[in-house]
């Protein structure tokens, strides 16, 4: 699976630091492929790390509208959102 920073947006003086739009898509070509939006780059006590979209619901509580499902896949986000921000 490709996945590519296809926007990001630099924010200045709070924790959160960027906001992006990934593309994921197979090995083969962008016939299959798909953007999610609104990942995050915030500064936390350990350094950068990249945040899943996510949305408010009842009650105040924040969800996340995009899961990786394997800690490799996670990996690769946060290595591909982090060497964008960092160019």
């Amino acid at each position: 699976m490709r996945v590519e920073v296809v926007r990001l947006m630099r924010l200045e003086g709070s924790p959160l630091k960027a906001f992006c739009d990934i593309q994921f898509s197979d090995d083969k070509g962008d016939s299959d492929s798909f953007i999610v939006k609104k990942f995050k780059v915030v500064e936390g006590k350990e350094g950068l790390f990249v945040g899943m979209p996510c949305e408010i619901g009842k009650g105040g509580r924040w969800f996340n509208t995009f899961m990786p499902l394997s800690q490799s896949i996670k990996d690769k986000i946060e290595q591909v959102v982090l060497e964008c921000y960092n160019e």
